[in-house]
């Protein structure tokens, strides 16, 4: 079997980042800013995947799903929406003002950082946000595709590293890595060893390129 290749796609920017308001499941559009810049990840894309039959896997929020549709149309192939891909839910702050959640949120102990709601009702623990993550991670790992594109959402790559790496979940409780709007996550699979690499992390290049006269 091939070398697998997994391309993490973090959205575009949507209308939640230039309010100001808390995204989670808060179900934002992009802006024109963001439409254009999905279709320049997804150009890039084009030109990584040279080629090759991809799939492409979606969060179902929209925000997600209407940058997964300009990746899959360059591509020639349809999006897959998975609901387990979605953003961690901020439960009853979603939608709200960033400086309501701010104001309320609580630090987590330190013995216990993955089972912590933030002092959010009805908000996500870190436990049950990666889970979920990884339970779709292993799913489209199952799939006999060697070339795979995730859309998601900008704390999700954290959780979707992990799982490709295969580190336990109780071990999450400090991993963060941060990566902007509409960058691209390349995650290989060596055909030999089976060895899974960090190719790249959050890599945003393309938009410089697409800016340079």
């Amino acid at each position: 079997m091939p070398a697998r290749d997994l391309f993490v796609v973090t959205h575009t920017e949507a209308r939640h980042h230039v309010e100001g308001l808390v995204g989670g499941w808060y179900d934002s559009e992009l802006t024109a800013k963001g439409r254009a810049d999905a279709e320049i990840t997804a150009v890039c894309l084009l030109s990584l995947i040279d080629g090759r039959q991809a799939e492409v896997f979606s969060s179902d929020l929209l925000r997600a799903s209407q940058t997964a549709d300009a990746i899959a149309t360059r591509l020639g192939v349809e999006p897959v929406l998975m609901r387990e891909l979605r953003e961690m839910s901020y439960g009853v702050a979603e939608g709200r003002p960033q400086d309501w959640l701010r104001e309320r949120l609580t630090v987590p102990p330190a013995d216990n950082r993955m089972d912590h709601r933030g002092g959010i009702e009805n908000a996500e623990t870190r436990r049950e946000f990666a889970s979920r993550i990884f339970g779709a991670i292993s799913a489209i790992a199952e799939r006999p595709c060697s070339t795979q594109v995730i859309v998601t959402h900008g704390f999700a790559p954290t959780f979707i590293i992990a799982a490709w790496a295969r580190i336990p979940i109780d071990d999450l409780g400090y991993l963060d890595l941060r990566v902007s709007p509409g960058s691209i996550t390349h995650l290989r699979e060596d055909e030999l060893w089976k060895s899974r690499t960090v190719v790249a992390l959050g890599d945003a290049s393309h938009f410089r390129s697409a800016a340079a006269p």
